[in-house]
């Protein structure tokens, strides 16, 4: 499977997220494109370990059972639940956004993270972030039509 820590996906998706601009229009789901990118910028963060969350009760049941189905071939189903505090609102530069959630998948350049706790699934190792990393930007990429 596809993970954020290959040149070659990196450079796409970067390609992918250029096209995105302020008329970008959501194909579903209920974010604008500035709470999307502002959103992936939140889960950058958390995968490089900028900010940490605390496993959720019901994802300490259910987490690593999820985990096995959400790292499969399938794409992420459309209008799949968020982490309450990964919700976005509001409204902002949508070319700045852009900016800063390129610059952060850019540091993949330099250095692999070591895995994570996401506050859903769990610790996921390094591999199985990449994976997630993927599926992530690549199921918003494709909510906004890109």
């Amino acid at each position: 499977m596809k993970n954020i820590f290959d040149e070659s996906t990196r450079t796409e998706f970067i390609a992918r997220i250029n096209k995105l601009d302020a008329n970008s229009a959501a194909q579903w789901g209920q974010m604008t494109v500035y709470q999307m990118i502002r959103h992936c910028i939140m889960w950058e963060d958390m995968i490089q370990g900028k900010t940490l969350y605390k496993q959720a009760f019901m994802g300490k049941i259910f987490g690593k059972i999820a985990l096995k189905g959400m790292l499969g071939e399938e794409p992420v189903k459309r209008n799949m639940p968020t982490v309450p505090s990964f919700k976005m609102t509001g409204s902002g530069d949508v070319e700045a956004a852009k900016k800063e959630w390129i610059s952060l998948l850019e540091r993949y350049k330099a250095r692999t993270p070591a895995g994570f706790l996401h506050p859903f699934f769990g610790r996921l190792t390094a591999e199985q972030a990449g994976q997630m990393d993927y599926k992530h930007i690549d199921h918003h990429l494709q909510q906004f039509g890109v």
